[in-house]
């Protein structure tokens, strides 16, 4: 039986690193299972920010690659302030760290790049794939954002091929993400923005979205929403079978109870509370500060370095810097708790950053920050992971943390990987494979 094609248009692909490559890059390892071809297209000359060779491992073997040169104005921006190199990963300086500089980068960058600055790919983009799906015989195409600006090619190219099925990938939302109010818009800036968005959402067939209350929102919105979420692959995280317990101590790097932080880590979602407490149970429990450990593992925001470096923690922690896919999961492994951070506000409650699903194959314990009623809190639940916090706690963070040493040190902290099948990377391909019928 043949296959059926599949023209994935996708801006992060290997060489890159981060979260952001590996949905598209696992659903379509996967999807030959299943009956689909996939076929990539992505810039010939990106601008990534992180890079991965590592990653190159699962791309399926003679995948069909196009692609087609770019042209992005970072290099400019990185020359008017060297900070701005943060916004290829959507980050960038807030509240008293902007200066002058930054204050004027993200004003451009807000205003003159909408929606973001890869919209130079959209118009060369729609003519070349036009008549690529009709020489190729291609009647499905995906595009995943963000930058969201890739969507504009799915709604350049439904325009053209109204028979065309187009589902378009929501990795993060667009105006509801957390950082768009810090864009410094003009109302006509932002006006097109949220008129490019409802075009989105009216005109691909199907929406998806990375979590529940994402989904939900962009029904709202008028979009056709799924939510099919992120999850982990098998074959990378040494997962254990379902439900299996370990009754061994975590006694890992070298005895040390160790919290980790694995991935980017930047300014709006610092969680200042946390690090109060542990600066308090160092300076409270003898015992906790001679066995405790804070690893970072990726890239963390100077600010919030040098922040926590002037405080009791300074001699506690381990900073290991962006490692390749394959060793942060095993950092993953050599860990106690794992730290998870969102958005604080509520209409980030539907973010569930990928890496969790990581986090739940490892079977360490979860210690999550974000709003109250997240979709990450309702995932810790049901899976008996670990738990959810507010950015205003600090005696119940200081509580939890305690409560998991005591465990540590008495051999009794116990590993758990239940309920978590449904989030294998080839039970949501194959969740994918229904949405496409």
């Amino acid at each position: 039986m043949e296959q059926k094609k599949i023209l994935i248009i996708t801006y992060y692909w290997p060489p890159a690193g981060g979260p952001g490559v590996q949905r598209w890059l696992k659903f379509a390892k996967y999807l030959p299972d299943f009956g689909w071809k996939p076929i990539i297209y992505t810039p010939e000359n990106p601008s990534y920010p992180l890079l991965d060779e590592t990653l190159m491992k699962d791309i399926p073997e003679n995948i069909e690659m196009v692609r087609t040169k770019i042209w992005e104005p970072y290099q400019l921006a990185e020359k008017l302030n060297k900070s701005n190199k943060k916004f290829k990963a959507g980050q960038f300086d807030v509240g008293k760290n902007q200066s002058w500089k930054s204050k004027l980068s993200i004003w451009v960058r807000g205003n003159f790049f909408i929606p973001d600055a890869r919209v130079f790919w959209v118009k060369p983009s729609i003519t070349f794939l036009e008549k690529y799906l009709k020489e190729n015989k291609i009647d499905t195409i995906v595009t995943s954002g963000p930058p969201h600006s890739l969507h504009l090619i799915g709604l350049g190219l439904k325009s053209k091929m109204p028979d065309l099925k187009w589902i378009a990938d929501f990795r993060d939302p667009w105006t509801e993400i957390s950082y768009y109010k810090h864009l410094k818009l003009t109302k006509s800036s932002d006006k097109k923005h949220r008129q490019l968005e409802s075009a989105v959402f009216k005109n691909a067939d199907i929406t998806l979205a990375t979590s529940y209350t994402d989904a939900e929102n962009f029904r709202k919105a008028g979009a056709n929403a799924v939510c099919i979420t992120n999850g982990f692959d098998e074959s990378d995280s040494g997962k254990k079978e379902e439900g299996q317990n370990s009754e061994k101590p975590n006694l890992q790097n070298g005895q040390a109870f160790t919290l980790s932080y694995i991935g980017v880590l930047e300014q709006l979602r610092n969680p200042e509370n946390l690090w109060k407490a542990l600066d308090e149970l160092i300076k409270e429990n003898a015992a906790f500060a001679a066995d405790f450990k804070l690893k970072f593992v990726g890239r963390i925001d100077d600010k919030i370095l040098q922040s926590i470096e002037n405080s009791s923690l300074k001699n506690h922690i381990l900073n290991l810097g962006y490692l390749a896919h394959g060793k942060a999961v095993e950092e993953m492994q050599n860990s106690n708790l794992l730290l998870i951070t969102n958005f604080p506000n509520d209409s980030s409650k539907g973010i569930i950053p990928g890496k969790i699903f990581e986090y739940l194959a490892s079977g360490k314990q979860i210690l999550s920050f974000g709003p109250d009623k997240a979709d990450v809190a309702k995932i810790l639940e049901e899976t008996q992971a670990g738990k959810h916090f507010s950015y205003q706690d600090t005696e119940a963070v200081k509580s939890f943390i305690l409560e998991k040493f005591n465990l540590w040190k008495n051999g009794s902290l116990l590993e758990n990987t239940q309920h978590i099948e449904q989030f294998s990377r080839k039970n949501l391909t194959q969740q994918l494979t229904e949405v496409l019928k």
